[in-house]
């Protein structure tokens, strides 16, 4: 019995044996085919090789097409930028069209633009107009060549102008001289001739010779100083169209300080004034007198003397750059006129049927501030207290022999002269020496006054200083 159990045992475990052996040769060939160099021998170098070979072929492929899609990216992203260039120059130039047009409607409009929205009404006395127009967009495509040279020369965007001729060489010296004294950088003259262009250059005075005109350039090489002066509201219209503000300046003017110290900038045109005391150059109220209407004989009328073409500062507005299109235009069509008169009658006539007046904001410079002639000759110099006050420049305009007492200014302010001005009348002589330009100047002003006022031709009806002078004239 015992002897059964042994067996049976032994053939048990013999069973388990030949199993375990059987799984093992089993197991090994299975590694066998799945690693037949081993678990921990080195791969077959042609093997690897070969996959090495492939992954880089793969590598290279996917690297090229990768570049060309990089440089096709690149091209879109190229072509897209240029277009989208393109299309924001448009947006601008819509833009520029939609503000012009914005421009060119009504005034009751302009304000309202101007002010982004409309305002009730402050308590009575607070209540302020707009004063002070928007300036308008600068536009250097007007004059690229211009707006160069006033990027180096204007200060804060704006900048004395004066336009000469070789007719005006000693008095536009004397002009020039002036203002380095004060320290003066933003000036330029525009030169009308070749022979002032060369003055300018020797003389290290900026300028701007312009490109040839034969309409403006004939009136340019011979004219006086009155047609000079009617050439400068054609000119001028650049200078506000690059959005620069001119302080527009004859040469028979004296600086003895920095007139951008003096200004307000309030207004479209601020003008000094050819008259000579608070009533004549602000205004007052003028009573005529017609006896035959018995009760109503006095009627008031309001008057001001005029403002002096030949300095104002101009702002680049709309209505400033209208003031320019309307003289010009005047000037450039009979009947002949004097510039002056034609600028005043711009600014101040109203709006009336048949007419549209000009809606510009103006303002009088102080007439001690910025004295002419008249004040100068006639009441300053006789006075001890205001000999004593410095202005800030003194026009010559009333007198036609300006060179000497433009000298004797100089001599009088600057170098201290106290007798400097003494020689002179108050006015002047009629037999007096003139040049060739002061004397077609008087002769201008004569037949406008003539053309105004047809019955001057009556003797007894001509005003002494309308009198046609007797002119001996020098070549």
């Amino acid at each position: 019995m015992a002897s059964r159990r042994e067996k049976s045992g032994q053939s048990v475990l013999g069973s388990r044996i030949a199993v375990a052996i059987g799984i093992g040769i089993l197991v090994g060939c299975v590694c066998a085919f799945l690693f037949p160099h081993g678990f921990f021998s080195p791969p077959n170098p042609s093997l690897q090789s070969r996959r090495l070979v492939k992954s880089n072929l793969q590598i290279d492929s996917s690297s090229c097409d990768s570049s060309e899609r990089i440089s096709m990216l690149k091209s879109d992203i190229a072509g897209l930028s240029e277009k989208n260039a393109e299309l924001m120059k448009q947006v601008g130039e819509l833009n520029d069209k939609l503000r012009l047009a914005e421009q060119g409607k009504g005034h009751a409009q302009e304000q309202v633009v101007a002010l982004d929205k409309p305002f009730k009404a402050g308590p009575f006395g607070t209540v302020k107009g707009l004063r002070t127009n928007p300036t308008v967009m600068a536009d250097e495509s007007v004059n690229p060549r211009l707006a160069k040279i006033l990027t180096e020369v204007a200060v804060r965007k704006e900048l004395i102008v004066a336009l000469a001729n070789s007719n005006v060489k000693a008095m536009l010296e004397v002009w020039f001289t002036s203002i380095k004294r004060v320290g003066i950088t933003n000036y330029l003259v525009v030169a009308l001739d070749d022979g002032i262009a060369e003055f300018c250059k020797s003389n290290e005075v900026p300028f701007y010779k312009r490109d040839p005109d034969e309409d403006i350039d004939s009136v340019a090489r011979g004219g006086g100083n009155h047609a000079v002066s009617g050439l400068k509201f054609r000119i001028l219209r650049e200078f506000l169209q690059l959005g620069y503000s001119v302080l527009l300046s004859d040469v028979d003017i004296v600086y003895l300080q920095n007139p951008f110290d003096h200004l307000y900038r309030d207004s479209d045109v601020e003008s000094m004034t050819d008259g000579h005391n608070n009533m004549t150059a602000y205004g007052y109220n003028d009573v005529f007198d017609e006896p035959k209407m018995g009760w109503a004989r006095y009627a008031h009328t309001m008057r001001i003397w005029v403002y002096n073409s030949g300095f104002f500062y101009i702002r680049p507005t709309i209505p400033s750059i209208e003031l320019l299109d309307r003289v010009a235009d005047r000037l450039a069509r009979p009947p002949s006129a004097w510039d002056q008169a034609v600028f005043n009658e711009e600014l101040f006539y109203p709006s009336h049927p048949g007419y549209v007046g000009l809606y510009a904001a103006k303002r009088t410079m102080d007439y001690y501030l910025f004295m002419n002639s008249k004040v100068l000759f006639k009441t300053v110099r006789k006075d001890a207290n205001l000999k004593k006050f410095k202005p800030v420049i003194i026009h010559i305009n009333y007198h036609p022999d300006k060179l000497p007492r433009m000298k004797a200014v100089v001599e009088f302010y600057v170098n201290g002269k106290q007798d400097a001005l003494e020689p002179f009348p108050d006015g002047s002589d009629w037999d007096v020496t003139l040049s060739e330009s002061a004397s077609t100047d008087i002769s201008a002003q004569v037949v406008f006054a003539c053309t105004l006022f047809p019955n001057l031709k009556d003797s007894q009806h001509v005003p002494r200083q309308l009198t046609v002078p007797s002119v001996q004239r020098v070549e």
